[in-house]
């Protein structure tokens, strides 16, 4: 070698040379992910189908796997047995190393347990890890000792083989409100303190979400100590997340599948402890009647419909993630099969859980992502890249006088019309309200007799607000469907209506949309924040890339709004802002005003 080649200037550069080039041949690659997560199939074809999804990372030594389950469904529209019906898969199981790529790894049973009859299906799994076995919970919903039962399965490997334990954990039982009747025991969830208690959440509409201890072994619980943390007939999919001092539960509520229209959506309240009670933002608890709930999860106006029912992780640079089963509006139902039932597609999806103020929400309030987005650090060494972006909410700008009413005068102003007035004495202007009784009439799919109040809509992106007192009771079942509020009136089969309804033991908020004839299902709805007796309902019309979307929210004071949602429709040009009072009898609303708003940007 000639003299002088390694010189100390030149060594240097060769070693920043050197190291640069193994730093960027070592470093992980920078790995990504679209919603629905991609699941194969050894041999070929895709999963398009994973409800209710539970996970769990691997807990032997060198196992550094991920893996979920999903409730008894067809795998993909060729799932299909000699007959050419769908196959019930008894709870199936993906495998990822990334969270990115999963593979279907077969079925966690070959049969029910001996308790369940033999054609129950088996839904909502859960999945735990204690006493150095894998506990796999799940719904039978048809036991032998009558109605829906949870039951659990061990095994020393999270793809099994299991053991299934020869009683249910949680028995069937009367709903906590009727004697004599059959609650829903749906969808188990387990939390394990790091002292070793164990509590077991489940439950579903009918009878609502309680909470029982469980025992030592987990095969067990004591009906002695059951607490009801919900109201009944608003939420299902217990979730429960321990952070700080705080236990958050998170459920799913509306209905799960409903089509292009499915208005699934998630909610939390948190508690210092892990039996409740659970309030929300506002402070209004989930067992209220007037029932409480923060959105975490819902309607967004992309594809995704029907988001809901989660697990969740946290990966390895500490980012906490959803997963969950949600419907593409544009596709949201399986083939046709030869005979019976045309199932809904619900699909596995993923995006991170960020905490805003104490509160979680999925992607800062941005909701379902439908873009391609960074994908979590799914092992040791790897840095999460995700940076919560915060979404801003709709709020108004310049008013729009032309299309505004403080109702302070004698009679409606030239630009209010009815369709299908009401009787004479059953609305009026008093004391500056426009009275407007509840009818026995509606405004769903075919029965289209309820009275509308409705003025032109402005052209562009606008914001309706109005003040509404229902003077609906607080406690009490039923007045079933009994509402007042604000709708976008296309006609009457085209719409989107945000009101204060009473539904069964509840007082909530509904944000509904009808589509049809021509469609089915036609109706669907999303819920909001708490109600009262008086709220403040706001709906903001904006274009984006062709299409119409809504979006709604709520308030009970006037100055903090609560999120509903975001429907995508296309009432067109010609579509009317209106006010509806109807579903029952014997009740009045009384509206302030109703203001329109230009969209601030």
């Amino acid at each position: 070698m000639r003299r002088g080649l390694f010189s100390s200037r030149w060594w240097v550069g060769a070693l920043l040379l050197l190291t640069t080039t193994v730093a960027c041949t070592e470093a992980p690659p920078q790995k990504s992910y679209t919603n629905p997560l991609r699941v194969s199939i050894p041999g070929g074809g895709m999963v398009e189908n994973c409800a209710d999804p539970t996970i769990i990372r691997g807990k032997q030594v060198g196992d550094y796997a991920w893996y979920m389950y999903c409730t008894s469904d067809p795998l993909n529209d060729q799932d299909r047995d000699s007959e050419g019906q769908y196959r019930e898969h008894l709870i199936a199981i993906l495998k990822s190393s990334d969270l990115v790529e999963w593979t279907y790894v077969g079925d966690a049973f070959t049969e029910r347990p001996e308790w369940a009859e033999p054609t129950s299906e088996l839904w909502a799994p859960e999945i735990e890890y204690f006493g150095n076995q894998y506990h796999l919970y799940y719904t039978v919903t048809d036991s032998k000792q009558g109605d829906s039962a949870i039951g659990v399965a061990t095994s020393d490997s999270p793809t099994g083989p299991w053991t299934h334990a020869a009683k249910p954990v949680v028995e069937p039982h009367e709903a906590p409100c009727c004697g004599g009747s059959q609650r829903w025991v749906y969808d188990p969830e387990v939390l394990v303190e790091p002292n070793g208690d164990k509590y077991i959440y489940y439950g579903s509409y009918y009878g609502g979400i309680s909470v029982r201890k469980l025992s030592a072994d987990g095969a067990s619980s004591d009906p002695y100590s059951q607490v009801e943390v919900t109201v009944a007939n608003r939420y299902e999919a217990a979730s429960i997340i321990k952070r700080g001092d705080y236990y958050y539960l998170l459920g799913s509520s509306a209905d799960c599948c409903n089509g292009a229209v499915t208005g699934y959506s998630i909610f939390a309240g948190r508690s210092k402890s892990p039996l409740g009670p659970f309030v929300d933002r506002e402070g209004v608890r989930l067992t209220f009647n007037r029932v409480g709930g923060t959105p975490v999860l819902g309607l967004n106006g992309n594809r995704w419909v029907g988001t809901g029912h989660n697990g969740m992780l946290t990966d390895f640079g500490g980012q906490d993630w959803l997963v969950y089963h949600a419907i593409d509006r544009d596709s949201p139902y399986f083939a046709p099969p030869e005979k019976g039932a045309r199932p809904v597609k619900r699909h596995v999806m993923m995006d991170p859980l960020d905490w805003v103020d104490g509160w979680p929400t999925v992607r800062g309030g941005l909701w379902a992502s439908d873009s391609e987005q960074p994908a979590p650090a799914a092992q040791p060494g790897e840095k999460s890249r995700y940076q919560m972006t915060r979404v801003k909410d709709d709020a108004p700008g310049a008013a729009i006088a032309s299309a505004s009413d403080e109702f302070d005068g004698t009679s409606l102003s030239s630009r209010w019309t009815w369709i299908r007035p009401p009787a004479e004495n059953g609305f009026g202007l008093e004391s500056g309200t426009f009275r407007f009784d509840t009818q026995g009439r509606e405004l769903h799919q075919d029965d289209n007799s309820a009275a509308v109040l409705t003025e032109p809509a402005p052209a562009g992106n606008y914001l309706v607000e109005t003040k509404v007192t229902l003077n609906l009771p607080p406690v009490s079942c039923c007045h079933n469907y009994v509402q007042a509020g604000l709708i976008i009136h296309g006609d009457d089969n085209h719409y989107v209506k945000l009101t204060h309804v009473s539904n069964w033991e509840t007082r909530q908020i509904a944000f509904a949309k009808e589509v049809g004839p021509e469609s089915s299902p036609r109706y669907g709805e999303t819920f909001g924040g708490p109600a009262d007796e008086t709220v403040w309902l706001r709906i903001a019309k904006r274009d984006v890339g062709g299409e119409q979307h809504y979006t709604a929210y709520s308030s009970r004071d006037g100055s903090t709004w609560t999120r509903a949602g975001t429907w995508m429709h296309q009432l067109g040009p010609e579509a009317k802002i209106g006010l509806v009072s109807m579903s029952g009898g014997g009740f009045t609303a009384r509206f302030e005003y109703v203001r329109v708003h230009e969209l601030k940007e």
